[in-house]
């Protein structure tokens, strides 16, 4: 019998993106619904595991780790990329790690939607609405104003050219954009200062790496203007949390939206939870039902050609 265990099930939902019976009756699927961040706890849970397919990045698989899962053959990560994985060590321990399918605009399409609700005061209305209350805020406007986007790749492509849409100008920087090609996008390439000191909105696009670790940090949100917004739904170290929590109590900065942290889950006392003018997902932009179709049915591909014999998509350093 073959141990299938899929990890982080937060919502309790993978069963239903994908036809896990298909595997056959010799393989047999656990789903766990919790994150578990002690590594004792998480070895008994894969204790016996064959296969483990893991949601993203949500736990990480170092070698320390992957020594103590003497059993683990197969190591499936929802997504094409995972950096949580010590990829070098699963090679050595004759472990195979592959990826699945993924959709290119779940987390572009979040980004407006944190974007616009912290632009427009929704979730302040909503509760002072559904409190019997009625208008207290006055919202901001996107025409006319300018939107910098931090990384103008795959998803920052998209969210520029809703951007213009709406009648925004648009500037972008990253350490390796050049000018033709943001102007090829109908984007405006400037310098990183620039940008942070121009845009009445920044939304944040990077991958994180050694490079882009705390790239917005105090000195960045020191220079946006003190009714700006910034957006994050790429990942959290690159913002340095204490300096934003600082400039939104000071009031230097004007809002923020957040969609990913330095630690997630966020800890119920982590002071982003208490910090004024924010707009706060838990990490969401990549979970619609598009998504987990491509993630959970990839998964199951990829467990039975693996299972067939077949060749499977090896994620590469």
């Amino acid at each position: 019998m073959t141990q299938v265990v899929v990890l982080d099930d937060y919502q309790d939902v993978a069963s239903e993106y994908a036809d896990w019976s298909s595997l056959g009756a010799d393989v047999h699927v656990r789903f766990d619904h919790e994150h578990h961040t002690d590594a004792d706890e998480l070895v008994a849970l894969l204790s016996g595991a064959d296969v483990v397919v893991a949601m993203r990045e949500r736990t990480p698989f170092p070698a320390e780790l992957l020594d103590r899962l003497p059993g683990l053959r197969l190591l499936v990560t929802t997504g094409t990329k995972n950096a949580s994985i010590d990829l070098t060590a699963a090679r050595e321990r004759g472990i195979t790690v592959c990826g699945t399918g993924q959709l290119a605009t779940a987390a572009a399409e979040h980004t407006w939607a944190l974007l616009l609700s912290a632009l427009r005061h929704v979730p302040t209305e909503d509760a002072l609405l559904r409190a019997g209350g009625w208008q207290a805020t006055v919202g901001g406007d996107l025409a006319g104003r300018t939107l910098g986007v931090v990384g103008l790749g795959r998803l920052g492509s998209r969210v520029a050219r809703v951007a213009r849409a709406f009648d925004m100008r648009v500037i972008a920087w990253s350490q390796n954009l050049a000018t033709e090609a943001a102007a090829e996008q109908g984007v405006e390439r400037v310098d990183k200062d620039t940008l942070f000191a121009t845009a009445d909105i920044v939304t944040l696009h990077l991958r994180l790496s050694d490079r882009t670790l705390g790239i917005v940090g105090e000195r960045e949100l020191g220079l946006m203007k003190p009714n700006a917004l910034l957006v994050n739904t790429s990942r959290g170290p690159l913002v340095d949390e204490d300096a934003l929590v600082a400039a939104l109590e000071s009031g230097r900065l004007g809002a923020a939206a957040l969609d990913v942290y330095g630690v997630e889950p966020l800890p119920a006392d982590h002071p982003l939870r208490r910090a004024p003018r924010t707009v706060l997902t838990p990490h969401v932009g990549y979970v619609t039902e598009g998504s987990y179709t491509a993630y959970f049915t990839g998964a199951v591909e990829d467990i039975r050609a693996w299972l067939d014999g077949a060749p499977v998509r090896v994620l590469g350093d």
